[in-house]
C-alpha cells in the first residue's frame, strides 16, 4: 500500500472547484456556466433561448439566476465568449436584479450596450477586453483567447483557479482562412495545454459530424459566382449577427456595382453598431434606404435581410407572407438563404421558401447552393483542440443529449479515461481537487424561466397548460344571472364558444347544452343546494355534456352575476 504524502493531505483539506451549468446542456442555447469556488464565483455566457412549439405566448427562455442570488455577495462576473443570442440574450434580465461586471470582446460589448439601451439599463458594468488580456476574478484569473467562429470577435477563456486551469472553448471552429484574415491562436492553445490544463468545457455542436467545418471563404467565393452572374433583384437572408458574411456581401454587391440595403430591425442594428467600432468597411455611396429601393434598378440592387431561420415577424417572413412595407417579391427576385436551419425551425424555413418561390421568387439555399457554413467545430477539429490542450478532466457542453455524448466519445477514442469524463446536466454541481472530479448529489436550482412581454419568470406549467388547452379545444363562456335575494336563476344561462365549434352548423349543441344545465339545476334546486353548489354543478354539467357530444375539453369560463 502507497504512504500517503503531505501533498495528498493537504490536497484533501483544500476547497474543491465547483463547476454548475445553469444552461446549454440537454439544449441548444440559453448557455450559462458557473463556476465557484470557496468565497469567489463567476459565470461564463448568460444566453437565451427561444420558445418550442409548446410553449404558447412565450417570447423567450433564460437560465434560472436563483443559485446567484444565493450568492451574490461573492459573484464576480461574467465572463462573454461571444456576441450570439444564446450566449448574451440573457445578460439584460441578470442586469435587471445584480449590477455585475459583464466582460466581453469590443464587437460583443458593443451588441450588449445595444440591449441594454432597448432596456432601458446601464452599461456602467460592461467591460471590454482584447486576445491575451487577463482579468483577475477573485481568486479566478481568466485570459482571453481569440478563436473563429461565425459572429466576429469570439473568445475562449483560460481560466486559472486554486486547482488547476479550467479552459472553456466557447462556441469555434479552426478556420484557417477566416475572412478577417485572423486564425484561431493554435499557438497559444499549444502553450495552455504545455502548462497542464486540469478542466476542458468544450462546444459539442457539431461533434456528430465527421471531418472538419468549412471555411468562410467558400461562402464568399459561392455568393460572388452567384451574384456576379445575375441580373436580377438580389435578396439575401442571414444571421445578423454574422458580420464577416455582412461584410463579404458588401464587398460583392460593391465589386458588382450594387448598391446595398438592409432589412430587419436586428439587421440595422448590426450593421450600425459594427460600422461604428469599425468591423464593416462601407464605401461611401453604397448603403441606400429600403423606402428607396424602387429607385434602383434590379441589376444593381442587394437587399440584406433577417429571417433565415424562418421566424414568424421577421422580414422575410414579412415578405413571403405580402406584408413588407417596402419590399415585395416578384418574379425578378433572386432570394439567396444563407443559412442552414436551426434544428426546429426546418418547417418554417420550408413555409417561406414555398411562399417565395409561389410569388414567382428564384430561391437558393445551402442544399443547392453553398451558400452557409457552419461556425462549429467538427469531429477533426475537436480532436486538434483536444489534443493541443490535454485535459486531464472534460466535460462536454453546449448541446443537446447525442451531442454531448458524441463528443464524450471523442474524448475516449483520444485516450481520455471514461472516468475522467462527466457528462452532465444543468443544474448539477461537479466537484474538482487537482486530482479528481466527481458529480456531487447536490442539485441547484435550473428551471427554464420564461419571458412573456414584460413578465419573468411569471408563466408556469400550469399557464402554458391553460394555452395549449385553448389553441387545442377552445373555449366557452358560461353567464348567467342569480336573483340576490332567492338565489335562483333569473334567466337561461348564455353560452358562448371560441375555437369550439362552428355555431351556425353546430347550435343545436348550445341548445342541448342549456337544457342539460337547466335539468341539473332543478335537481338541485329539489335537494336544496346552495347556490355555491349549484354554480359548480353548472360548470361540470356543461362540461360533461360538451366532452360527451364533441370529444373536446374547452377552457369554461364561468361569469355569474347577481341581479
Amino acid at each position: 500500500m502507497a504512504k500517503k504524502t503531505n501533498n495528498d493531505k493537504t490536497d484533501k483539506k483544500m476547497k474543491k472547484l465547483r463547476v454548475i451549468p445553469l444552461g446549454g446542456l440537454h439544449e441548444i442555447g440559453k448557455n450559462m456556466t458557473v463556476l465557484e469556488y470557496g468565497e469567489d464565483m463567476i459565470a461564463i455566457d448568460c444566453g437565451l433561448s427561444f420558445p418550442d412549439d409548446e410553449m404558447l405566448g412565450v417570447d423567450a427562455v433564460i437560465p434560472d439566476f436563483s443559485y446567484i442570488a444565493e450568492n451574490i455577495n461573492k459573484f464576480r462576473g461574467v465572463l462573454i465568449t461571444h456576441a450570439h443570442e444564446d450566449h448574451i440574450g440573457g445578460v439584460p434580465y441578470l442586469l435587471e436584479q445584480f449590477q455585475v461586471p459583464i466582460y466581453g470582446s469590443r464587437l460583443t460589448i458593443g451588441f450588449i450596450k445595444n440591449k441594454l439601451k432597448e432596456h432601458k439599463l446601464s452599461a456602467d458594468t460592461l467591460h471590454e477586453l482584447y486576445p491575451g488580456q487577463v482579468v483577475d476574478l477573485g481568486c479566478f484569473k481568466a485570459e482571453a483567447i481569440h478563436t473563429t467562429h461565425s459572429v466576429a470577435d469570439s473568445f475562449a477563456f483560460a481560466i486559472k483557479t486554486p486547482v488547476g486551469t479550467v479552459f472553456h472553448t466557447g462556441d469555434f471552429k479552426v478556420d484557417y482562412t477566416p475572412v478577417d484574415g485572423s486564425p484561431i491562436d493554435l499557438t497559444r492553445l499549444a502553450k495552455i495545454g504545455q502548462d497542464g490544463v486540469l478542466l476542458l468545457l468544450a462546444d459539442s455542436t457539431n461533434a456528430l459530424r465527421p471531418g472538419y467545418t468549412r471555411s468562410e471563404q467558400i461562402v464568399g467565393n459561392s455568393l460572388s459566382n452567384i451574384i456576379r452572374s445575375s441580373d436580377k433583384r438580389i435578396i439575401i437572408a442571414t444571421f445578423s449577427s454574422n458580420v464577416h458574411r455582412v461584410q463579404k456581401i458588401i464587398d460583392i454587391a460593391v465589386e458588382n456595382n450594387r448598391k446595398v440595403a438592409v432589412s430587419g430591425r436586428s439587421m440595422e442594428n448590426t450593421v450600425n453598431i459594427a460600422q461604428e467600432l469599425g468591423y464593416l468597411n462601407i464605401p461611401p455611396g453604397t448603403m441606400i434606404p429600403l423606402k428607396d429601393i424602387n429607385k434602383v434598378s434590379d441589376d444593381q440592387l442587394v437587399i440584406i435581410t433577417t429571417g433565415s431561420q424562418g421566424e414568424p415577424m421577421s422580414a422575410l417572413a414579412r415578405m413571403s407572407d405580402g406584408l413588407h412595407k417596402n419590399v415585395h417579391i416578384r418574379e425578378n427576385d433572386l432570394v439567396i438563404l444563407s443559412s442552414n436551419p436551426v434544428p426546429g425551425n426546418e418547417r418554417d424555413v420550408s413555409d417561406i421558401v414555398n411562399s417565395l418561390m409561389e410569388q414567382g421568387a428564384d430561391v437558393l439555399y445551402n442544399d443547392i447552393a453553398e451558400t452557409h457554413v457552419s461556425g462549429h467545430a467538427c469531429e477533426e477539429e475537436l480532436k486538434l483542440v483536444h489534443t493541443l490542450l490535454r485535459p486531464k478532466f472534460f466535460i462536454p457542453v453546449h448541446g443537446e443529449v447525442r451531442h454531448l455524448l458524441g463528443h464524450a466519445r471523442i474524448a475516449e477514442s483520444l485516450g481520455m479515461p471514461k472516468k475522467n469524463i462527466v457528462y452532465a446536466s444543468n443544474g448539477d454541481v461537479i466537484e474538482l481537487s487537482r486530482r479528481s472530479m466527481a458529480l456531487s448529489k447536490e442539485k441547484v436550482s435550473a428551471n427554464p424561466i420564461l419571458v412573456d412581454g414584460l413578465g419573468v419568470g411569471d408563466i408556469g406549467n400550469s399557464v402554458l397548460s391553460e394555452r395549449k388547452n385553448l389553441s387545442e379545444s377552445g373555449l366557452i363562456v358560461l353567464a348567467a344571472a342569480f336573483d340576490s335575494q332567492t338565489g335562483r336563476l333569473r334567466s337561461i344561462p348564455q353560452l358562448h364558444t371560441r375555437g369550439l365549434i362552428y355555431v351556425k352548423e353546430y347550435g343545436s349543441i348550445l341548445d342541448e347544452a342549456r337544457a342539460e344545465i337547466l335539468n341539473a339545476v332543478d335537481d338541485a334546486y329539489a335537494e336544496n343546494k346552495k347556490r355555491s353548489e349549484i354554480e359548480k354543478i353548472m360548470v361540470s354539467t356543461l362540461r360533461s355534456f360538451i366532452y360527451k357530444k364533441v370529444n373536446r375539453s374547452p377552457a369554461i369560463v364561468p361569469v355569474f352575476m347577481e341581479v
